[in-house]
């Protein structure tokens, strides 16, 4: 009996153990299936779990900074605010009053009170204010911040920013964001054609944490590594861009002409010290309208500038003798007569004469009876003139050369028929201020990494051909300089080019004034012409190209036609030859010259006071900003200074304004690049007056005007008038 009541024991006590074991098993598989295969919303349940113990954080990257050639930002990655609105009864911190709320809002978004109201309306938690609430700049950050409304919050992202707005703005380009990465994307200009250099790549990290947040010490992270965009330093010179824009906003003003062109470069180089286009775009605003570049994609017919190319060309050949002379006037050829801009000539002048005048007709003889159409194709091609230039920029067009009929063929020698862009010029010119050799154009400089700051891409110049022997470009360079100076070529009549000549400088240059055709025939009246002026100085080793061409500006009653491009010229060559520290001539006497000269030090880091006393014992007169010791300094140590010459010492401290009157625009310029002062010229020539005045507070990041006032001679106001009588339809 007690063996039997064990068994029964034992079989119960058994069943009940597999009965255990069996639940426990198939509570464990289905714990199993459930995590690795039962959804939840469409969710693996292992997969929200993981999800709630995970942190994930994204390590965003910036896009890369693009630099001028001296070291101002021209394009850079800022904070940019998303703007949203907690809306829902449930979260503490909501929209109490929807009305003040969107009263207060609607100015600073730039919206309508009804619109914003709406918005705030929605039946949702939390809502957005579409585009006009997006990329927000901190300072309407700021401005909301100030209102104190509750329930209102940010998104923090960057947004793409050009600090001087419209400047260069057709070689900087722009950028959208990507959709597909919600990346910034360059779609034009220097940010589309270096993209894949400018491009960040955003990193992010994944670990485990516990209940309240804090990372589990030794859990596996899966990170993946970030890396800024590279920053791209480019050519351009600020301070001669902005000369260069102000001057052309001013002629855009005066007047209102299609469009306009300037570039300055380097003719040793070919570095592209500043380019403008007019009408031009603000990419901060993205209102633009014409999606080319004109100065590298908009062939047209130049005009006599191209005769500086023919007669070097004839030089070079052996064929020009400048003393020979022709009829001036009418000249007859295979297919038609081709006439000089003042229709009954000059009577029988020389070609040397026929250049200063701008003669077509003398251009046409030189090239038909001289040199040979054929042979003046094959100089125009080896100035470049067939092909692209190659510069660094996208959206670069070709010419457009028509040359099939000898007519055509003759009218390319003074700039008609065929169509060339204002980048093919600069680059042909080259040649001519390079001692016959050719530089490609270009406006990358180099390409840095940022963190390592090792530099990954260097551009150099780049010949781009031989097209002239040094004695022709020498040869052509004198020509051009009695372009400039000759006031009395035959018979009283002057050359086409004395209103840009600058005293102290050798100015050398062709001036240009092209008929515009349109539906195959040529438009008439003064306001229909593309002028336009090709400059260079000094003469016998230019250190600077300027060429300017302005399109159908409206002229006033008493224009003749060359003054908008006087007005751009000017300013630009004085203040570009000032800035690059091309010594002015001696005008009376050569006392510059016999004066001692000094070789200027390594002042940083020296008390102010004792180097600005020292440094005035030496003849040289020093500017002092701030105090205590210096920081920085103008010029850079190794500069050679004459007495007299005018020196900027920087310190720290309190810093004020000084007294400018007197200035030239290049120390003023100097001043403005030591300090990181927006600089607005007005005029030309010396400082008359300055806003803020002398002893205001000086700032980082502020805005200093300066007009400009030129020191007229007698033979500068006779020359300005000289011209303008000879520039009235020049060719």
């Amino acid at each position: 009996m007690f063996q039997r009541k064990r068994r029964l024991i034992s079989f119960w006590a058994g069943l009940v153990g597999v009965l255990f074991m069996l639940t426990f098993f198939v509570i464990i598989g289905r714990f199993v299936y459930i995590a690795q295969g039962k959804e939840i919303n469409g969710h693996k349940l292992i997969n929200v779990g993981e999800n709630q113990w995970s942190q994930y954080k994204v390590v965003d990257e910036k896009r890369g900074t693009i630099y001028s050639d001296n070291g101002r930002i021209l394009a850079e990655d800022v904070p940019a605010y998303t703007l949203y609105a907690i809306i829902s009864p449930n979260s503490d911190n909501h929209v109490k009053d929807k009305q003040k709320t969107a009263n207060a809002l609607a100015p600073i978004l730039g919206m309508k009170s009804s619109d914003v109201l709406d918005i705030l309306n929605r039946k949702a938690y939390q809502v957005e204010f579409g585009t006009k609430g997006k990329m927000l700049s901190y300072a309407k950050k700021k401005e909301i911040d100030r209102l104190k409304l509750p329930g209102i919050g940010y998104l923090t992202e960057s947004k793409r920013y050009y600090p001087d707005q419209s400047s260069a703005a057709y070689t900087l380009g722009f950028t959208q964001i990507n959709p597909a990465n919600n990346q910034q994307k360059g779609v034009f200009g220097i940010e589309q054609s270096l993209d894949h250099y400018l491009t960040e790549k955003d990193g992010s990290i994944r670990y485990y944490r516990s209940l309240s947040g804090v990372p589990i010490p030794d859990e596996h992270q899966k990170l993946k590594k970030s890396s800024p965009g590279k920053d791209v330093y480019l050519t351009l010179n600020t301070r001669i861009q902005t000369v260069l824009d102000q001057a052309m906003t001013r002629v855009n003003q005066e007047y209102k002409p299609e469009n306009m062109i300037g570039i300055a470069a380097d003719p040793k180089t070919g570095k592209i010290l500043a380019m403008s286009t007019l009408p031009g775009f603000n990419p901060n605003k993205r209102d633009i309208k014409q999606f080319s570049n004109a100065a590298i994609s908009e062939p047209y017919e130049p005009g006599s500038v191209m005769k500086t190319f023919t007669v070097a060309s004839a030089i070079d050949a052996g064929v020009y003798k400048g003393s020979d002379t022709y009829t001036s006037g009418d000249y007859k050829t295979d297919g038609g007569t081709i006439h000089d801009w003042r229709r009954q000539g000059w009577g029988t002048i020389s070609f040397d004469q026929g250049f200063e005048l701008s003669s077509n007709v003398g251009m046409s003889v030189l090239t038909d009876k001289y040199l040979g159409v054929d042979k003046l194709g094959d100089y125009f091609r080896k100035f470049g003139f067939m092909q692209k230039t190659g510069i660094d920029l996208p959206g670069e067009r070709s010419s457009l050369v028509n040359w099939h009929w000898k007519l055509d063929k003759l009218e390319a020698s003074f700039g008609q028929a065929s169509a060339f862009t204002a980048i093919q010029i600069v680059q042909a010119a080259t040649a001519i201020g390079n001692n016959g050799t050719m530089m490609r154009p270009y406006v990358v400089d180099k390409i840095v990494n940022p963190k390592t700051k090792k530099t990954i891409l260097q551009h150099h110049p780049v010949v781009a051909g031989h097209p002239v022997s040094a004695a022709a470009a020498e040869q052509t360079r004198a020509l051009m300089r009695k372009v400039v100076t000759d006031k009395n070529v035959v018979n009283g009549a002057s050359a086409t080019g004395l209103a840009y000549d600058l005293p102290g400088y050798d100015v050398i240059g062709k001036t240009g004034t092209a008929q515009i055709s349109q539906n195959g025939q040529y438009m008439f009246g003064k306001n229909n012409y593309v002028y336009s002026f090709l400059g260079m100085a000094p003469q016998k080793n230019p250190k600077l190209i300027v060429y300017v061409a302005v399109k159908q500006p409206h002229l006033k009653a008493t224009d003749l036609g060359a003054e908008p491009v006087v007005d751009i010229v000017r300013p630009v060559m004085t203040s570009a030859l000032q800035y690059l520290q091309v010594d002015k001539k001696a005008s009376a006497s050569d006392v510059r010259q016999e004066l001692p000269s000094i070789k200027f030090g390594d002042f940083t880091g020296t008390d102010m006071n004792a180097t600005a006393q020292s440094l005035t014992n030496q003849g040289i007169v020093p500017i002092t900003i701030g105090s205590g010791t210096i920081e920085k300094q103008m010029p850079y140590p190794g500069e050679k200074l004459f007495a007299g010459s005018r020196v900027i010492l920087s310190g720290g401290g309190t810093k004020k304004m000084p007294d400018l009157s007197g200035w030239s625009l290049a120390d003023t310029m100097k001043l403005a690049d030591m300090e990181d002062i927006k600089l607005v010229t007005k005029g030309d020539g010396f400082v008359a007056s300055q806003s803020p005045a002398a002893g205001q507070p000086l700032k980082s990041g502020s805005v200093l005007t300066i007009q400009l006032q030129a020191e007229k001679t007698n033979d500068q106001a006779h020359a300005g008038t000289s011209s303008s009588v000879q520039q009235q339809n020049n060719p």
